[in-house]
């Protein structure tokens, strides 16, 4: 099969079945959304969940983040990965956003990673989610599920397999098909045990085929 019909038969599939696809993370707002974003990093969607309420609660807007120690921003999200390198990022963020981009969440993928914790990643979510750009956001579920699928080949980085996807995905499709893959990831195609049984894309997966001949 063609690399090109294959990318039309997975896209066709998750059309039918997944129409609706977005974040999982709760947020009522872009600058919400960023600080959401840096805190999932290496961390579940569930867990930054339960820690944004109260953060949020306390730092409503970029402007009072800006203004906080570091110190009394890791006292709210203590309980998710690498607190103190992120209560950092946060505070940075913040200052940065409010001194360079008067507190507007900029839709510019260079722009955003002006600011500490963002990366290509996270600004590509950015993008995508808040802006709708075709931006592709590669995490460790979008980078198993393409190469299990056969939808990236040899991609040994996050940025070789937004390169092939977005070649062949059309770009009015990228943000949805970012959520896509990720949700397919999470919750079917299992790092350590995927549950293929409950799959419906297996008749295309190259690994599916590859461990059940």
């Amino acid at each position: 099969m063609l690399k090109k019909e294959r990318f039309q038969k997975i896209i066709d599939w998750f059309q039918e079945n997944m129409p609706v696809a977005e974040t999982e993370l709760d947020y009522t707002n872009p600058y919400e959304l960023l600080v959401a974003v840096i805190l999932s990093a290496q961390c579940t969607d569930k867990r930054v969940n339960q820690m944004t309420p109260d953060l949020f609660k306390r730092f409503p807007d970029p402007w009072k983040l800006a203004e906080a120690d570091a110190a009394e921003v890791f006292d709210y999200i203590r309980s998710c990965s690498y607190p103190n390198n992120k209560s950092k990022h946060l505070v940075g963020m913040a200052r940065i956003l409010t001194e360079e981009f008067q507190g507007v969440v900029p839709d510019d993928i260079k722009l955003l990673q002006k600011m500490p914790g963002v990366g290509r990643k996270t600004a590509n979510v950015i993008a995508s989610v808040i802006y709708n750009k075709p931006a592709m956001a590669v995490d460790t579920h979008v980078f198993r599920v393409s190469a299990r699928m056969g939808l990236t080949t040899r991609a040994k980085t996050p940025l070789e397999t937004e390169k092939q996807l977005v070649k062949y995905i059309p770009e009015e499709l990228l943000p949805l098909a970012h959520h896509w893959l990720i949700l397919h990831g999470r919750y079917v195609c299992l790092a350590r045990k995927p549950k293929c049984e409950k799959c419906g894309l297996t008749e295309l997966c190259k690994y599916y085929q590859a461990n059940n001949k």
